[in-house]
């Protein structure tokens, strides 16, 4: 009877089935007036409450699927999900039926339950084992992991019970179990991967690192091995932990209808690199030392875009690391991909087996020997509870004895953190499984041949990975030309595949992502955008580019406070010109802008705004290089090191291909943003 509030009470009294279902009997014939009670459906969670206008609705599990165990626990997807209605019709206001209410509905119901999403009632998903068997906590801050989607759903109903026992812990990424063998031995393989919530999205709108230290496409994967065997007996598992993420400086990227291949915006270093360096304190916190990154954007281009991502990423990982003690400072693996990946597939990965088993030495592996019982079916007590944890066994309901502990963790990035990435994780995912078998004793080396079973299966389970993580972020199945040629195919085949999934991912980036964006917003609680806007050329950019959006990470964007700004210094830089702000972000084919130490930003000079001054038009167009004292003069105050290796970077490639961004031309700043 309440149209606006959410009211919760909870009978800690117990009921026989007799009992309930005679205080269900009475409390329909109580309140036939107003319709009596009335059966929805059967549920199996409560994902959580949320109201958009006036009315708050209840969002629960009807159907689930059994798809996999941990521990003997069991974890389950979801088949379908409803969203509920809770006030009675009787009490609803005109507000509850508008069409803005209708619009958050749709929003809401595009954040699809049944695609990736996971839980289990006595396991703790959203924690590595290591974590679960390490810090054994069973209250209610699973909520606060930056993995369990539905926190803010469910802060309504957890804050007014004191509990959690109402309610589901949602996961959203991967999870996936399969049953192997080695040497007449069978074990359990399963991968599980875990996105952020936080500063979560789609490709284009979620790029880079947020004030807070959050990065885009933030994913935890695990592997875990375990022996099958019945229960009741002692169980060697086994664990490792890697993490991909987006590169955590401050980047954006445009959409364009015009352009698959987009020019990338580099926010200049802001306060040291403060959002890095948060980044990677938050990784330290949860793993431990070393950090390992591997980088593998590329390192040489026609049209520096990746580059200079990577110039900049390595020096914000020298500045953190020149702040830290030797044993804490993060050890950087470089590795472009994108050229080996000329050579046969056998070779490239093979190579990045190696790479990565250097890592896989360095972090170690988990593992530990369990005893314990399968829990009763329906249960819903923490299946973790009572656990007796040290080095021996102990007579206990569930006794661990840990053997060893990851320590430290591989974050590995390319550029979208998608494709390349996948591959990589999966060398490194080889790598361990050789010594998570071989701590078994199951194999005598930790070597795995590629060639071998067990290899080709656990690519097959990492390629869904990458595909349902690359359909999450980027819209389209990932690209696996790597494993497509191991399997054989046949080339032009796997060169039409790879067209197909680009076009997905363009149309979905283009078209869909900016509604998809909204809906994962309105779901996480996250506050609606702001207007943006940008200062723009109309003379240069076509009417219909203005439409055209834009990720940025949070520190470049002309907010609405900053308008009035933006407006002055507008007045101010260009007085005689026919400019306007126009909605952000659009697309701006004629700019390449750059901001790096080794290669900043720049516009091509035939492709530059007149000035108006006879002077610096001619500098634009006689001079191919920066000027030294220019360059001494920019924000970067840049070292005469990285001149030259702008001026051997280009004499390099000849004369012919010296790229159109080296003529450079006058510099203004805006919103710190260079644009010259």
């Amino acid at each position: 009877m309440e149209p606006s509030e959410l009211n919760i009470f909870e009978d800690h009294t117990t009921y026989t089935t007799e009992e309930c279902f005679d205080l269900l009997k009475r409390i329909h014939q109580g309140n036939r007036s107003m319709g009596g009670l009335k059966l929805i459906s059967i549920g199996y969670g409560i994902v959580g409450f949320i109201k958009f206008k006036e009315p708050y609705y209840m969002l629960m599990i009807t159907e689930r699927k059994k798809i996999g165990s941990m521990l003997g626990a069991k974890v389950y997807s979801v088949s379908k999900s409803m969203m509920v209605i809770i006030p009675n019709p009787v009490v609803r206001s005109k507000l509850a039926y508008c069409s803005t209410e209708k619009r958050y509905q749709k929003l809401l119901n595009s954040v699809d339950l049944t695609k990736d999403f996971f839980f289990s009632y006595s396991y703790n998903v959203m924690r590595s084992l290591q974590d679960n068997l390490n810090r054994n906590k069973t209250d209610q801050s699973v909520y606060k992991s930056m993995f369990v989607w539905n926190e803010y759903l469910t802060r309504g109903i957890r804050k007014q019970l004191k509990n959690n026992i109402w309610t589901v812990a949602l996961v959203y990424g991967f999870f996936k179990q399969i049953k192997l063998s080695v040497s007449g031995r069978d074990f359990d393989l399963t991968l599980i991967a875990r996105r952020s919530r936080h500063y979560a999205g789609t490709r284009f709108l979620r790029r880079g690192v947020n004030e807070n230290g959050k990065v885009a496409n933030d994913v935890e994967t695990e592997q875990v091995v375990s022996e099958d065997r019945a229960e009741g007996r002692t169980v060697q598992i086994s664990s490792i932990v890697q993490n991909r993420g987006s590169i955590p400086v401050f980047w954006s990227q445009e959409t364009s209808l015009l352009k698959i291949f987009n020019p990338v915006v580099i926010i200049p270093k802001q306060e040291d690199y403060k959002a890095t360096k948060l980044h990677f304190k938050n990784l330290g916190d949860r793993y431990g030392n070393p950090i390992i990154v591997l980088d593998l954007t590329k390192t040489r281009e026609k049209k520096p875009r990746e580059t200079l991502l990577h110039a900049e990423y390595v020096n914000a990982l020298g500045c953190i690391n020149a702040e830290r003690l030797e044993e804490n400072r993060l050890k950087f693996l470089q590795w472009d991909l994108k050229q080996h990946s000329r050579c046969k597939a056998i070779v490239v990965l093979s190579k990045l087996k190696e790479l990565t088993k250097l890592a896989v030495e360095l972090n170690d592996t988990f593992h530990c020997q369990v005893t314990r019982s399968s829990p009763l079916e329906g249960s819903t007590r923490p299946y973790l509870e009572d656990v007796n944890i040290s080095e021996n066994a102990n007579n206990g309901r569930c006794n661990v004895k840990i053997k060893r502990f990851q320590k430290g963790v591989l974050r590995t990035n390319c550029f979208d953190c998608l494709d390349r990435t996948n591959i990589a994780q999966y060398a490194y995912g080889l790598a361990a499984l050789g010594y998570q078998l071989q701590t078994f004793g199951y194999l005598e080396s930790p070597d795995i041949d590629l060639d071998d079973p067990l290899a080709r299966h656990l690519m097959d389970i990492y390629e869904i990975m990458g595909d349902k993580l690359a359909l999450q972020y980027g819209g389209s199945p990932a690209h696996n030309k790597l494993f497509s040629e191991r399997r054989g195919q046949w080339k032009p085949t796997i060169e039409y595949v790879d067209i197909i999934k680009t076009f997905q991912r363009f149309v979905n980036n283009v078209y869909m992502d900016e509604e998809k964006q909204n809906g994962i917003d309105l779901f996480l609680g996250n506050p609606p955008p702001q207007k943006r806007m940008l200062v723009l050329d109309p003379v240069k950019h076509s009417k219909w580019r203005s439409t055209m959006k834009r990720s940025l990470s949070d520190s470049n964007i002309f907010v609405e406070n900053d308008i009035l700004a933006a407006k002055q210094l507008l007045r101010q830089e260009s007085m005689g010109h026919n400019k306007c702000l126009v909605e952000l972000m659009p697309e701006i084919p004629n700019y390449c802008r750059y901001t790096s130490p080794e290669f900043p930003e720049v516009v091509s000079a035939s492709e530059s705004m007149d000035s108006g001054n006879e002077e610096i038009d001619q500098e634009r167009t006689t001079s191919r290089f920066l000027m030294a004292d220019w360059y001494s003069e920019s924000v970067y105050s840049c070292e005469e090191e990285l001149y030259n290796k702008i001026l051997s970077f280009s004499s390099e490639n000849g004369e012919d291909n010296c790229f159109s961004m080296f003529d450079f031309g006058r510099w203004i700043t805006r919103g710190g943003t260079f644009y010259l």
